[in-house]
């Protein structure tokens, strides 16, 4: 059997961060090494950063918590799709009969080469048209998984390609590293922090090839 590949940014302090984030701090507030009887640490952390999971209600009035994501969107098969588009991902750029609604959609790009692993925020990354997001939310995919920190562009399209997949209740996992995967079918397992009202949840995701189709 294929081995699981965990696809998650490690979180540490000088980690990328969305411009007005909380940036990551993690102090120890019990240290064995101080004569405390274990370790134990402080940790401040904005809910969208790194890998992680939107709510409905990051961009939704009304919208449910991401305690309320139904589990069954981010464990079972998913499909990597890699694409070469310099800036948005457009429906021309990759072949549309690959996906089926319900299905859990991840897109490789360029992001996964650089822009990922870079620890100052790239502001020219590429990211989903808004023809993408209506088509995929109109497709009521499961999840829809991205190689950077938003499924939208900075100061571009980033609030109508929310509405798109979140109006529609199409979850978006933001921050996969996908440098080494390659295009095909995989299972996933990305469970989001239950997180009471929360707008966003971080989480573990991983993935194993599959040797067919579900």
């Amino acid at each position: 059997m294929n081995p699981w590949i965990d696809i998650t940014i490690p979180i540490h302090p000088s980690m990328a961060t969305w411009p007005d984030n909380p940036p990551v701090e993690i102090n120890p507030s019990q240290c064995l090494q101080h004569g405390d009887v274990c370790n134990v640490s402080k940790l401040t952390i904005g809910t969208h950063t790194g890998t992680h999971v939107d709510a409905i209600k990051h961009f939704i009035k009304g919208g449910n918590g991401i305690e309320k994501a139904p589990i069954e969107n981010f464990i079972g098969p998913a499909r990597v799709v890699e694409v070469a588009s310099d800036k948005e991902i457009r429906l021309a750029d990759f072949d549309q009969n690959v996906i089926s609604p319900g299905q859990r959609i991840l897109f490789k790009t360029k992001n996964s080469l650089n822009q990922i692993h870079d620890r100052d925020f790239q502001k020219d990354f590429v990211h989903l048209s808004v023809e993408v997001a209506q088509w995929l939310g109109e497709m009521k995919v499961a999840c829809v998984g991205v190689d950077y920190l938003s499924v939208g562009g900075f100061e571009g399209n980033v609030v109508d390609v929310h509405h798109a997949l979140l109006g529609q209740g199409v979850y978006a996992v933001e921050g996969l590293v996908l440098t080494d995967i390659d295009e095909g079918w995989y299972d996933l397992i990305c469970l989001p922090l239950a997180i009471k009202d929360g707008d966003a949840g971080l989480t573990r995701a991983v993935i194993r090839k599959r040797s067919d189709a579900p």
